[in-house]
């Protein structure tokens, strides 16, 4: 029990809690003793209660008939100071005697450890060790360790899985079994991807098939790939986006089997080397292309030509990919099908949407640590992305301005209670600006320099486009590393601007996504890469396809269960009334 002091009326006397006649008392000789010899207390030793400035004494249950009592007015600190400096205290008795001093432990080599400064290599080495163990854990915000992190590259190593293959080139293989446990995560929010393994593994459906993909590497498409791989293919893959892949699933699928080249923070060069690496390899001949951005489809269509003569269909999912497929399709020069997932029902109403409404913010507190409450933001087009950012910042608080070429969703904005304006009129207010078009040069250099000081730019567009960063990149501009996928890039008048993955995808290269959105656009891959290998000669033609409204409502009703939902079936009078078929589809194929 603790005994509780309370202030008295005499305001010039300071209360102290004295230990009781029956605690252990400290000896004043025995302190006298240790400021001689100047002995410290060891590590580890015990150190009495009365010593520690925030101890209260115990009292035993039995030492008082009133264990909470006032101390008596004699048991107070007598203010005069003894010669060594210490306190002294009058007791009961009249007895004057020394409080005992306090002791300042000190560790052996506390000295040694903290007093020393590190050279510059040591520097770098305790920051090593600090950056390794503060990602431990290795959650999908591990990905986020900076490139500088092994300064040398991943093309200049010579790593071996355990089963002795080298045929992949990743940044550690060695961070295999953190990525496991991510993918292995990612799995409980993959349902409808989980089932579609378990009821096509006997069938194998895939058997044969040789994919080469191109994508965000992450513990969602570690999970597709495996499912891919399931169902009978051999999968070679490359990373989209040089900041976007998470090192640890990339080392859990090169230790897996999986022909993995990617790694976070690639150059340029990198990011095509990678892709060469996955094509060109003797005696492999892929006959199915997975892609997202269409710089796959683009690399074999310049460096290898003759594959299309064996590539059975090329599946893509970005709004980028799918617009350079369709200037292909009508200059005559797509020789092979290509499904259209961008467009499908499931990828815009869920993906696009759902998927960007939580990543924006997510993307913008782990860069920023932004109070997004009465911020200005601008939103550069208002397609199924940009509405899932304006909603999201609006619900924060946000005041929200949208930009739009289309009148329909300009006016879908509108109804939605957002201001249409042109991005001249309000470049010089806002404080963040969000763009989202699939387009190029949408924030050029001139809105750039008419920015307020401490304007954060981003993109969540695929492409790196749509920001005109290239024009920052001048003699009279200078760029500061703030964090990872974080610049300041500095005016010479001290203005200066918040830039976000160097304009490339803020929520894959800085944050991550939500799972259970990812599997529903990765289901829908591995369906329309199903359809396309096995569909008979003369089905689908040198053209882009979308993918059947059929598919796309089995995508939907495969996660359905996660949510315990229950579909109403139609009655045989019903389904004639309508037209249709009981079972689906419930929409036509133009329908969006």
């Amino acid at each position: 029990m603790s005994v509780q002091v309370v202030a008295t009326k005499m305001s010039e006397v300071e209360l102290k809690d004295v230990p009781s006649k029956d605690l252990s008392p400290i000896s004043p000789l025995a302190s006298k003793s240790d400021e001689k010899d100047g002995t410290k207390t060891e590590p580890g030793a015990a150190v009495s209660s009365a010593t520690s400035p925030t101890a209260e004494p115990t009292v035993r249950a039995d030492s008082s008939p009133n264990p909470t009592k006032m101390p008596q007015a004699s048991a107070m600190k007598r203010p005069d100071q003894q010669q060594n400096g210490g306190e002294a205290f009058v007791n009961q008795d009249g007895t004057v005697a020394e409080a005992p001093r306090m002791k300042k432990i000190q560790f052996a080599d506390q000295k040694q450890e903290f007093n020393k400064r590190p050279s510059k290599i040591g520097r770098r080495s305790l920051s090593r060790s600090i950056s390794q163990s503060s990602t431990d854990s290795y959650s999908s915000a591990a990905s986020y360790t900076d490139s500088s992190d092994d300064e040398t590259s991943p093309r200049d190593k010579q790593q071996k899985n355990s089963k002795g293959s080298a045929d992949f080139c990743i940044k550690n293989i060695k961070q295999a079994d953190f990525g496991r446990r991510e993918i292995e995560i990612a799995e409980q929010e993959m349902p409808a991807l989980m089932a579609l393994r378990k009821r096509a593994q006997g069938e194998k459906p895939l058997a044969g098939a040789k994919i080469v993909g191109c994508t965000h590497i992450t513990a969602q498409t570690a999970v597709l790939m495996e499912t891919l791989s399931a169902l009978g293919a051999q999968c070679r893959w490359a990373a989209c986006n040089i900041y976007s892949t998470q090192n640890e699933v990339a080392a859990a699928l090169a230790e897996g089997g999986f022909s993995v080249f990617a790694w976070k923070g690639e150059s340029e060069d990198d990011f095509w080397w990678c892709i060469d690496r996955c094509v060109n390899l003797e005696g492999w001949q892929p006959n199915m292309i997975l892609d997202d951005g269409g710089d796959l489809t683009h690399w074999i269509y310049k460096k290898y030509p003759n594959m299309f003569k064996k590539i059975k269909g090329i599946v893509e999912e970005s709004v980028t990919g799918v617009h350079r497929l369709y200037q292909l399709s009508k200059a005559g020069k797509l020789c092979v099908p290509a499904m259209n997932v961008n467009d499908s029902v499931t990828k815009q109403k869920f993906d696009n949407l759902y998927c960007c409404r939580e990543s924006i913010l997510d993307g913008l507190k782990r860069t920023t640590d932004v109070m997004f409450g009465g911020k200005q933001v601008v939103v550069c087009g208002y397609g199924e992305v940009g509405k899932g950012c304006c909603a999201a910042l609006k619900a924060m608080g946000s005041i929200v301005y949208v930009t739009e070429i289309d009148p329909i969703c300009a006016l879908q904005a509108c109804m939605d209670g957002f201001r249409l304006v042109k991005l001249s009129e309000v470049i010089r207010q806002v404080d963040i600006v969000i763009t989202c078009t699939g387009n190029k040069n949408v924030v050029v250099r001139d809105y750039l320099d008419r920015m307020k000081n401490g304007c954060i730019v981003c993109n969540m567009g695929h492409s790196n486009t749509e920001i005109d960063v290239a024009s920052l990149r001048t003699p009279e501009l200078t760029w500061e590393r703030v964090r990872s996928q974080v610049d300041h890039v500095i005016w010479p008048d001290g203005k200066r601007i918040v830039l976000l993955a160097e304009g490339r995808l803020l929520n894959l290269s800085c944050s991550t996504v939500p799972t259970f959105v990812l599997s529903i656009t990765a289901t829908t891959q591995a369906l329309a890469l199903i359809e396309l290998y096995n569909a008979p000669e003369g089905r689908y033609k040198q053209d882009v396809y979308l993918l059947p409204k059929k598919m796309d409502e089995y995508v939907a009703s495969l996660h359905l269960p996660t949510f315990d939902a229950h579909l109403t079936e139609l009655t045989d009078e019903q389904a004639k009334y309508l037209g249709l078929n009981k079972n689906g589809p419930f929409k036509p194929n133009y329908y969006r």
